[in-house]
């Protein structure tokens, strides 16, 4: 495969949403790495996690979604170039924050004592309550008390007083009987707690043995935090004094101080547990708990140099999304008119964004504006400046949406499914009109959409998603003219393109698993005809078919029965070109 530069890195990226009282994994362990220029298609059903998984990169997710883990590393140059200015103040910080850090080199001479003091602790602490998996029985069991009694309260919210009294009447008692026994489950885990303490504290024997052995290591360890570091700590923790006031420089001052204290404590917990420091990967994790990390470049007298480490998984700054969001991560979304303020005029809406974003004049926005409404196709476009979106097809919309995604120059443009909402004579235009302004703009598209037609004009690869899982992954012709999951399979059999007279439109049966549980082996194991029975008991890896092509079933495990693809999805190249005019 060519050699690209990766423009946008995710590796094992777990969304999740907190929804009624309960948990919903919409990602799960998504890896993928987007490559500069290229045109990514993201194909699946509806509730397969498409949205969802580019929200995360654009920094929109709903306000009761978030990252649970993974991390997604955006190489952007320009963006990550970091220059701060070294003044009495900047000074002052890095030589504090030196003098912590070599306090704090001292506790890594003791780390692999303080993880024992800290399994013996964990230990006892099971010992003094119910255990893990305990504790998790005992938190699914209320959680799902309180699901129900939920469930309950909102359907009573929707009956008449004056017509369903009796059955408003039998749900607020069946409420208080919720509440019962979601008081007595309290009860009995805090009983149980109760019993295991006190039986782990009478325990003379291991109580004994505890305390020896806790003497024992703190000993050892106050003993060992007491030598001296090494030289090549200390070099070390200069560049780290230097990294940190970096990574804090673009804060206002009282933020600025903020951030320094609390990246000292993170480096703190490190250096105690004997995290590598040395290591990039781990050194960005322990940063990425404050702020993005700025690696340490070279220095002037005046200033310092360096490049972010761009975590978009770890934004803890809101006002760091004004960066991206817009400006290198712009959407086109499904309905146009719903991405356009009625009461504004299009002008005024390109413009806006421009003045936002870059550094000109009115009369400079206006002109590029004007210039970007030329190129997406809009007529006359100084005489349409001043109109409102209702006056406006819908295509002629989508194009003003593509025209103000477009007006940072954005790296990456993600496409929501933009044609969903338009004539089928527009979509072919508004999909050209993407691929043509890409070899102008030099952006990567990542394509949302059902269509499998759409991502055999427009897309250099596919990623097939199901249940939060990408399942498969590859070229267009890898994915298109040698499936192997049967998922794929699935998708490509229900094209009504690919269809013969006088014979059944192939649907695939069931429907999707519920996100709220654990999914446990292959997710379209249910669903999926050539099932075997490791496909219900465990999770299948992801296969590698070729350097372009992986798919993550167990039917491509050397020990796997051979099974041949449906017959309608053989031989079908001839069927594609004919179908999608390719």
């Amino acid at each position: 495969m060519e050699e690209k530069k990766v423009l946008l890195s995710i590796k094992d990226l777990d969304v999740k949403f907190r929804v009624r009282s309960r948990v919903l994994t919409a990602i799960r362990g998504i890896s993928l790495d987007i490559y500069e220029n290229e045109s990514i298609a993201i194909v699946g059903e509806s509730g397969s996690g498409k949205s969802v998984f580019t929200k995360t990169f654009a920094g929109m997710l709903d306000s009761n979604g978030y990252i649970d883990n993974g991390s997604i590393i955006f190489s952007d140059d320009e963006l990550a170039d970091t220059v701060v200015k070294i003044d009495g103040l900047a000074n002052k910080l890095m030589a504090h924050a030196r003098k912590k850090l070599d306090e704090y080199s001292r506790l890594e001479l003791g780390a692999a004592t303080y993880r024992q003091i800290l399994e013996l602790e964990s230990e006892k602490k099971e010992r003094s309550g119910p255990s893990s998996e305990e504790r998790a029985a005992q938190e699914e069991e209320l959680q799902n008390l309180l699901h129900e009694r939920t469930e309950v309260f909102n359907l009573k919210q929707t009956l008449d007083p004056a017509k369903e009294k009796a059955e408003i009447k039998r749900m607020a008692q069946e409420i208080k009987d919720y509440d019962e026994k979601i008081k007595a489950l309290k009860r009995k885990n805090e009983q149980l707690a109760r019993e295991k303490k006190h039986a782990a504290e009478t325990d003379s024997a291991y109580m004994k043995r505890y305390s020896e052995r806790s003497a024992k290591l703190h000993a050892q360890y106050d003993k060992e935090i007491k030598g001296e570091i090494s030289q090549e700590a200390m070099k070390r923790n200069e560049i780290l004094a230097k990294e940190i006031y970096l990574s804090v420089g673009r804060f206002g001052l009282k933020k600025r101080v903020q951030f320094t204290n609390q990246l000292l404590n993170a480096l703190k917990k490190a250096m105690q547990l004997g995290v590598d420091l040395s290591d990039e990967s781990q050194r960005n994790a322990v940063f990425d708990n404050v702020a993005f990390r700025v690696r340490y470049l070279d220095e002037t007298p005046e200033q310092l140099h360096g490049t972010c480490v761009l975590n978009l998984a770890n934004v803890k700054y809101a006002k760091d999304w004004t960066q991206i969001r817009g400006k290198r991560i712009a959407t086109v979304f499904q309905d146009p008119m719903t991405s356009l303020n009625p009461i504004i005029t299009i002008g005024k809406q390109i413009t806006s964004i421009i003045l936002k974003h870059q550094d000109c004049t009115e009369a400079e926005a206006r002109r590029r504006a004007l210039e970007l409404m030329h190129k997406v196709g809009i007529p006359n476009a100084a005489a349409r400046f001043d109109d409102y979106p209702f006056q406006y097809s819908g295509g002629m919309r989508q194009r003003i949406v593509i025209a103000i995604a477009l007006s940072c120059q954005p790296k990456i443009l993600i496409c929501d499914e933009p044609t969903t909402a338009l004539d089928v004579t527009i979509q072919a235009q508004i999909l050209q009109l993407i691929k043509d302004l890409q070899k102008e703009f030099n952006y990567t598209i990542v394509f949302i959409t059902h269509d499998l037609g759409v991502v055999a004009n427009i897309a250099d690869r596919v990623a097939v998603l199901y249940a939060g899982q990408i399942i498969e992954l590859g070229t267009v012709r890898d994915v298109f003219y040698d499936p192997r999951h049967p998922y794929t399979w699935a998708l490509l059999s229900s094209l009504p393109q690919l269809a013969q007279k006088n014979t059944k439109l192939y649907s695939i049966t069931g429907t999707p698993p519920s996100l709220y549980n654990q999914i446990v082996g292959d997710a379209f194991a249910p669903r999926n005809p050539y099932c075997l029975e490791i496909d219900t008991v465990a999770e299948p890896p992801m296969f590698q078919v070729s350097e372009t092509h992986f798919a993550k079933t167990w039917l491509l495990d050397p020990r796997a029965p051979r099974i041949d693809k449906p017959e309608g999805i053989q031989d079908i190249h001839q069927k594609l070109m004919e179908a999608f005019n390719i």
